[in-house]
């Protein structure tokens, strides 16, 4: 019970001692403060020391003899005790001259030994402090510098500081307990000053820091009183950074720097400068929180000297170092702005101040050009003030480049001298189309545009931005000062890219672009899209072709696709399949039909076809095209008609049977619609026996001739039925001796044509048609045969005919009752030969002799040109000679 209450009495007594140690430490300020040590001429009855520091006092002698025995954790260093003869030491700050003491007016008390007291007991020891925490707010620093620096030298002169962080408690209060304080060593090679380094850790820049100084010369040890201070509220910054000057546009002087690093809190700026020119020099000194500051009124061929330093701006702290002396000097020309980038169709203004031989020119002599090539008119010259010219100019136009030159030079001259410096105008086409679309599913849109109509300019960014709008788009667009960026990406195309997912239908996406350049921002004119009225909706599905049986038609049928939900228009191609296909378009308006029916002129071919849709209001992309569907070549009808055909008669003329050889041509698809899978031959005699022989994919069909009349019919036969329109061949004994055909004429007109022609004599028979046959007679070749319209009286052949060869060729009219007598010729007819020879000749020579002509007359213009130049070539101009002068040659002179 005693051990308790004799613990809580000695905590009890540590807790008032280390408050009354706060309360009577001395506050260490932002400015230099001054330790001076006086002589003993008074005692004191007490001293205050920090923890792990004991004093021993006695009465003898009268006045105090006190024995120190400082014991450090970090060292474990231990002074006997000695005899010791009392100095006095307090702190004088610069703004009080008078010694400060702690609240109680106790001061710091040093005991010197009494074998070298007596160098220092005639006069004051007197050092010079200055304390701040390091820009990165790992070190406390405080600088010792003693006012006797010859008189310490010649002695062992050592600095330590002992110090304390207490730990901070929530339950109690700050205790630093016996033996906490740490002491470090300090560098007195610095400047002839002692420099001490206390590490503070980041965590405890609020908490108080405690300290004293201990200083020791030739024995003589100096004891400070106790300092106090938090170390965030002894900061000094490191020097402002990157101190620029530059001429604004409105024609001040901007001097901008940056803040250091790790500064907790915001910095007031001290800046101070420096002007001298010809006409003016002035210094000025202000203080800014911003981290820059303009100065009017600046003139050309000036020279300006900038530092600047910085400070806590609220709350205690130091002054930063000042930074590094930037030196700015103006030309004799200044424009401002001195480059202006701009759009097409702006309004820019340049301003000039023209210094001339150490004079500044008068605005009102101050002229302006372009390009050094064309003079701008007064009209768009400004007078702002005696010194300041200004030139306007209007509605301007894309600057056209100029080799590797981007901009136009504006040039501010003195009547007819200009300066070699001018200013640059930047003017670019920033009207981009930007285009979006959104895909069939309604869940993104993609937007592009295309830099191909900028101008580019070197480091220069191109920027996509935009503001979404709750619902629709306004009347007229205009740029929203909330914006957002988006990322886009250059495809291969040349275009960029770029993708709004998730999005909002009904929402309005007001975009522009922004280029970015060290001049400035240009935004192109800003365009709302609403994606709703964007969508290209998916390709129409289930597209199938396909040609009707027995109408003939082309019909197209497809389904419409889920998105989008509005009424939509269909656009149809379709064209014959091939490598490439000629296509024929077709509209469907109707948002409910689903198939259509076109005709076309070939129903045995096959067709490709496609199909694509978009909404019918108008907004919007048509789709992609949808994959091609195809025909399929079937029977769609029975055929047209049946061949084609003639025949060959073998036997003996006398005997009245005879072998008939029907021959024919297939049928071709247009005609067969679209198919041939058979033949039948159709018989009729005289004695109507009538009968029906099928003859397969053959061509060709004998038959035996036995009846006076015997008529034959070739049908064809597809998957639908037989050919309706059918030709019909009458073979009769007494038609075959009926002869019209008084004469048959054939001549070449070369190897592969020949002239048929003929002469009828009048008949009461109904003529169908001719059939002209021909063969080589000296080849065993097959006939060849030609239906002919019955009104023709003349034919040409087109075949392989050679001309030495002997051909016969053969006329058979063809009547309703039968097959007449033909006429038949075994050669040329020579006659007609020599004519038509005569005529080709003929048609061959004289454009053959027009053209020698024109060839011959060139010829001669050409060589008289030449002869000219070459026999005249040395004669001289008699104009050109010196006798000659003045003398007009177009007056006769009589010779005497």
């Amino acid at each position: 019970m005693i051990c308790q209450k004799f613990c809580v009495v000695l905590l009890h007594w540590e807790f008032v001692y280390v408050i009354t140690a706060f309360n009577l430490s001395y506050p260490i300020t932002p400015w230099r403060f001054k330790l001076s040590c006086m002589p003993p001429n008074s005692t004191y009855d007490y001293f205050l020391l920090p923890a792990g520091l004991s004093k021993n006092t006695s009465n003898s002698n009268g006045h105090y003899e006190t024995a120190v025995e400082p014991k450090f954790n970090s060292s474990g260093t231990h002074f006997s005790n000695l005899s010791k003869t009392t100095f006095h030491c307090c702190f004088r700050s610069e703004q009080d001259r008078n010694c400060s003491l702690c609240a109680d007016n106790i001061e710091g008390k040093t005991f010197v030994s009494t074998v070298n007291s007596l160098v220092f007991q005639q006069i004051d020891a007197n050092w010079n402090i200055q304390c701040w925490l390091k820009g990165d707010l790992k070190l406390f620093i405080c600088y010792v510098e003693s006012l006797f620096k010859n008189l310490f030298r010649n002695y062992n002169y050592k600095v330590h500081l002992l110090y304390v962080l207490p730990e901070v408690l929530e339950d109690s209060p700050l205790v630093p307990q016996k033996g906490s304080f740490q002491m470090v060593h300090c560098n007195c090679s610095v400047h002839e000053c002692c420099e001490c380094l206390v590490p503070v850790p980041t965590a405890k820049l609020n908490d108080t820091l405690l300290m004293c100084l201990k200083i020791t010369s030739g024995g003589v040890i100096f004891q400070s009183p106790l300092m106090s201070v938090q170390p965030i509220n002894m900061v000094k910054p490191d020097p402002p950074l990157g101190l620029h000057m530059e001429i604004t546009d409105d024609g001040n002087l901007k001097i901008s720097w940056s803040s250091p690093p790790l500064v907790p809190f915001p910095l007031q700026y001290q800046v101070k400068y420096s002007e001298n020119s010809t006409t003016v020099i002035r210094e000025a000194d202000k203080i800014v929180s911003a981290t820059s500051l303009l100065v009017d009124s600046i003139l050309p061929g000036s020279s300006y000297e900038v530092q600047v330093r910085g400070k806590r701006l609220d709350g205690p702290g130091i002054w930063s170092d000042w930074s590094t002396p930037r030196v700015f000097t103006t030309q004799d020309v200044i424009y401002f702005p001195p480059k202006i980038l701009t759009s097409v169709g702006s309004n820019v203004s340049f301003h000039c101040i023209y210094k001339k031989e150490n004079k500044i020119v008068p605005s009102k002599e101050i002229v302006w050009w372009m390009n050094l090539s064309e003079k701008i008119p007064q009209s768009q010259y400004d007078v702002v003030s005696d010194h300041v010219s200004k030139v306007t100019f209007f509605n301007l136009n894309e600057t056209k480049p100029r080799g590797k030159f981007t901009y136009d030079a504006v040039y501010c001259c003195n009547e007819h001298e200009c300066h070699h410096r001018y200013a640059e105008l930047y003017v670019i086409d920033v009207n981009i189309n930007i285009s979006c679309e959104t895909d069939g599913y309604l869940t993104k849109m993609t937007c592009r545009w295309s830099t191909s109509t900028i101008q580019s300019l070197a480091e220069s960014t191109l920027q996509l931005r935009y503001h979404r709008s709750s619902l629709y788009c306004s009347d007229i667009p205009s740029i929203h000062p909330i914006s957002e960026p988006k990322d886009c990406y250059l495809q291969s195309d040349g275009f960029y890219e770029c993708i709004f997912q998730p999005i909002f239908l009904l929402s309005g996406y007001t975009m522009w672009i922004r280029i970015n350049h060290s001049l400035g921002s240009l935004d192109s004119p800003p365009t709302c899209v609403l994606p709703d009225s964007v969508v290209k909706p998916l390709p129409p599905s289930s597209v199938k072709a396909e040609i009707t049986i027995n109408i003939g038609l082309l019909k197209i049928s497809w389904e419409k696709p889920v998105f989008p939900e509005n009424n939509l228009q269909f656009q149809i191609r379709y064209g014959l399949s091939g490598k490439e296909v000629q296509w024929k378009m077709y509209e469907v308006y109707d948002a409910k039909s689903k198939s259509v029916s076109l005709p076309v002129p070939d129903l045995c071919a096959v067709y490709a076809v496609q199909v694509r849709c978009k909404r019918l209001d108008g907004l919007g992309y048509w789709s992609n095209w949808s994959n091609p569907a195809y025909t399929v070549v079937m029977d769609i009808k029975v055929p047209m008609r049946g061949p084609e055909f003639w025949r060959i008669i073998n036997g003996d003329t006398m005997k009245k049977e005879k072998n008939v050889t029907l021959l024919w041509k297939p049928l071709m698809k247009n005609d067969s619609l679209c198919s041939v899978q058979r033949y039948v031959i159709n018989h009729h005699t005289s004695c109507n026996g009538t009968w029906s022989e099928d003859v397969g994919n053959h061509t060709k069909f004998t038959f035996l001739w036995t009846e006076q009349a015997h008529t034959v019919t070739v049908l064809a036969i597809n998957s639908i039925g037989a050919s309706v329109a059918n030709f019909n061949l009458t073979f009769s004994w007494p038609m075959s001796k009926v002869n019209i055909v008084q004469s048959l004429s054939a001549y070449p007109l070369n190897s592969s044509c020949v002239i048929v022609s003929w002469i009828l004599s009048p008949s009461d028979y109904k003529l169908m048609y001719f059939i002209i046959e021909w063969k080589n007679l000296n080849e065993d070749g097959e006939i060849k045969w030609l239906r002919i319209s019955s009104s023709v009286k003349k034919y040409y052949i087109h075949d392989h005919f050679i001309p030495i060869e002997k051909y016969q060729f053969s006329l058979y009219p063809i009547f309703m009752e039968g097959v007449g007598k033909p006429k038949i010729i075994n050669s040329f007819t020579q006659d007609d030969i020599e004519k038509h020879q005569s005529d080709a000749g003929l048609y061959v020579i004289v454009p053959v002799i027009i053209s020698s002509s024109i060839l011959l007359l060139g010829t001669l213009l050409i060589s008289h040109q030449r002869m000219k130049k070459l026999f005249w070539e040395d004669v001289p101009n008699p104009k050109n000679c010196s006798w000659a002068q003045g003398l007009n040659f177009q007056k006769r002179t009589d010779i005497l």
